[in-house]
Formats: C-alpha cells, sequence, structure tokens
C-alpha cells in the first residue's frame, strides 16, 4: 500500500526536480507520459510522450506557463501545445479507441495508448516519467509521480499535448454523430451528454463497458 502522499511536495508550477539528476547522470532522453479521456463516457483515451531537452535554464525560462492541463483554459492550452511542440525534443500521441477501452478495459486500454505514444516519438526514451502508474509493458527504466502533471515539467507538457489532441478529436466527432455535444463536453459526462443519451441511446462512439446508473458512469 502506497504511503499517504504529502501535499507540501507540490511545487507552486511543474519544475524539472525528477529530470534533472537523470540528465546529470547521463541519461539524457527522459520521457514525460500523461493521459486525457480516462473518465470519459464517449470517444478514446490519448495519451502523449514528450522529451525535453537537458536544457534546464532555456526549459524553465520558455516552458515557465506550463501546468497542468486541467489548471488551464482550453485558449491557454492550445497556445501552449504549439509552444511545447517547437521546444520539445521529441513527441509522440497515442490512443485507444472506444471498442479497445470495451474490450480490454480502461486501465489496459489507456497503457495501449502510452506505448503507442512512446511508438511515435522520433527518439527513442531512456527512461519514463509517469504520473502515478507504471508501464509493466516497457522495459524502460521508469519512475512513477503521485501528481506528476504538477510536479514534473515533462509530464505536464505530456499533459497539455494530450488533452488537446483528444479536445480536437471530440470536436470533430461532434460533427459525425451530433446531439450529444461532442464538441463541448468532449465526452464527459455532463448533465446534458447524459440527457442525451436517454433521448437519442448510445452512439459507436460511447463506451458499452460504462453504464449510466443513478445519473453516474460505472465501470462495470
Amino acid at each position: 500500500m502506497r504511503a499517504r502522499f504529502d501535499p507540501a511536495l507540490i511545487p507552486t508550477s511543474p519544475n524539472l526536480e525528477f529530470e534533472l539528476p537523470l540528465w546529470q547522470a547521463g541519461t539524457r532522453l527522459v520521457a514525460g507520459l500523461d493521459e486525457a479521456g480516462r473518465g470519459a463516457l464517449a470517444g478514446p483515451v490519448f495519451a502523449a510522450a514528450l522529451i525535453l531537452p537537458p536544457e534546464p535554464a532555456r526549459m524553465l525560462e520558455v516552458l515557465a506557463g506550463v501546468r497542468d492541463s486541467k489548471q488551464l483554459s482550453a485558449p491557454i492550452r492550445e497556445a501552449l501545445a504549439g509552444l511545447i511542440k517547437a521546444e520539445c525534443a521529441a513527441w509522440g500521441l497515442g490512443w485507444a479507441e472506444a471498442e479497445e477501452i470495451d474490450r480490454l478495459g480502461i486501465a489496459r486500454a489507456s497503457r495501449v495508448a502510452f506505448c503507442r505514444a512512446l511508438e511515435g516519438l522520433a527518439q527513442a526514451p531512456e527512461h519514463l516519467l509517469l504520473d502515478y502508474f507504471r508501464l509493466p509493458e516497457e522495459a524502460l527504466p521508469q519512475t512513477s509521480l503521485v501528481k506528476g502533471d504538477q510536479r514534473s515539467l515533462s509530464i505536464a507538457c505530456a499533459s497539455i499535448l494530450a488533452k488537446t489532441a483528444r479536445d480536437a478529436r471530440m470536436r470533430a466527432e461532434d460533427v459525425r454523430f451530433p446531439g450529444y455535444g461532442f464538441g463541448r463536453n468532449k465526452g464527459y459526462g455532463t448533465e446534458g451528454h447524459r440527457r442525451a443519451i436517454g433521448e437519442l441511446g448510445a452512439c459507436p462512439l460511447h463506451r458499452k463497458s460504462f453504464r449510466l446508473e443513478d445519473k453516474f458512469w460505472r465501470y462495470s
């Protein structure tokens, strides 16, 4: 069982506390990973992998506005996503569709998305920094961090790339499957989304292994 996490360990903004010792030890290709859409009712789960150049002073200055994606507005996330892609050494995206989530379960499907994001990197990483969990499918050294998207700059950058990519996908799906409000709710269980499911039924984008019960979606 994990020890209780001390919130005092969360810095005012993500930093390079975990990347810097690895860089100094000669591990230059450190990849931060994060996901978006794990708790949604519809749509894929997206993952991003990102390698920052081992330039601590520059990265902390140029990416000073980066935070966990959930703490940022959509316009700021979009602006930062472009900056991150321009400044990072490599980045990759991966996702698992709703059908895969239903077949594999959300935990395993999320790991599939992470592995696909790693495959999309132009450079092979030497070490992984992950938000809370580990990837048993990967033999690489890994560091699992509680609240990693608030503590590691690499993970926070990955969270922004995953979130903005998934949001763009859900806006496109709003055109294919009108009536559910995917452009607004991005597939999450808002009151309007739940009402639309009741009126229209589920569409192919909905995760059939998630069921509506007492106005909440639960994994079954």
